[in-house]
């Protein structure tokens, strides 16, 4: 039987525009850019940038993992900020420290325990990237993949990848396609869509780190975050779920009521979340 799955993700940007008149900026200047820092051959595969634009905001993404390299907004006075943290060429990525960095994640997002599941009746046994789990994917995962450019234009850009039988420890071959989007809404969309021929775990996400106050504009410490959560998810050692939920009161991820992120910095979140 094959099973299809379907994730969506809308992102918005309209938060940051307060209907600026922004002169459209130039594919290549999109974030500093140079697409041409963009090409090298990876696994044989042809890497590049692709630069979206729609309005007033502008998206750069490179095919070497489906990565965000930037995202332009303009701020309530019209100043464009790039609100996505990313490298400015595509040797960044591949000697990074951090391997998902913007990245495509998958095919599973966050660790499985001691690299092993068991799915009707047959164990998996995972690479282990995050000893003793394996974490997004595996080393091989999705964020280390060129993937195919089946259709790009101005506002949207569609790729593709075949995730074989067996790659990364996986059962089934998985035909991955997602879809970026800039809307006239001010968004940007990413639409996963995902077709595999036997049963496999499927969990995919993108791994872009934000800054809403733009990069030159230091850290996210400042920014004030509210979470309708009363609880977390404890932790063991190795970050991987036991199944107890801790009351947030008291503890740094307390964000009922509005606060600045770093304001609860000081204190030692590794105490309250692991508690094996």
């Amino acid at each position: 039987m094959k099973l299809t799955k379907l994730f969506l993700i809308s992102l918005a940007a309209g938060t940051l525009l307060f209907g600026c008149t922004q002169k459209p900026v130039e594919p290549k200047t999109c974030g500093g850019l140079n697409a041409e820092d963009f090409v090298t051959t990876v696994n044989g595969k042809q890497t590049g940038l692709y630069v979206l634009q729609n309005g007033d905001i502008c998206a750069a993404i490179t095919n070497y993992g489906g990565r965000i390299v930037s995202l332009m907004v303009p701020d309530k006075n019209g100043e464009l900020g790039d609100i996505v943290l990313g490298f400015s060429n595509i040797d960044g990525y591949l000697k990074a420290s951090t391997p998902f960095h913007g990245s495509l994640i998958g095919r599973v997002g966050n660790r499985i325990a001691k690299g092993k599941f068991t799915l009707d009746g047959v164990e998996y046994t995972l690479p282990i990237n995050n000893a003793p789990n394996s974490l997004h994917g595996g080393p091989e995962g999705f964020h280390n993949q060129v993937w195919d450019v089946k259709s790009a234009n101005d506002t949207s850009l569609v790729i593709t990848y075949l995730s074989k039988d067996g790659e990364m420890g996986y059962p089934g071959n998985l035909d991955v396609q997602v879809t970026y989007t800039l809307t006239s809404a001010n968004e940007v969309r990413i639409d996963y869509l995902a077709t595999t021929d036997k049963s496999t775990p499927v969990n995919i996400t993108n791994h872009a780190f934000f800054n809403l106050a733009g990069d030159k504009y230091g850290t996210i410490n400042n920014h004030i975050l509210t979470l309708n959560a009363d609880s977390l998810t404890a932790v063991d050692s190795t970050l991987i779920p036991f199944g107890k939920n801790v009351p947030v009161e008291g503890t740094p991820f307390d964000f009922r009521t509005p606060k600045a992120i770093g304001q609860d910095l000081p204190m030692d979140p590794v105490r309250f979340i692991n508690l094996a």
